[in-house]
């Protein structure tokens, strides 16, 4: 294999990270909406903690797609 075909290989592994970013947000959000079932009262203190959660997992997706386009991209 050219190593341009190798940069399109590495591209194309690297944006599982986004797939694992999807997959972070969506669970962190479920415990969300189940301990928020389960008291109502403690709701308020624990979305903000939930956002903080999810903007972490979306920085690892964001992340893994700066090394995509830097893989595809840079020479």
């Amino acid at each position: 294999m050219e190593m341009e075909a190798l940069k399109y290989v590495g591209a194309g592994i690297a944006s599982f990270g986004m797939m694992g970013a999807a997959i972070g947000v969506g669970m962190i959000f479920a415990a969300f909406l189940n301990g928020a079932a389960r008291n109502p009262a403690s709701a308020n203190e624990n979305l903000v903690r939930a956002l903080i959660g999810a903007a972490l997992a979306e920085a690892m997706g964001i992340l893994s797609f700066l090394i995509v386009i830097f893989l595809v991209f840079v020479k």
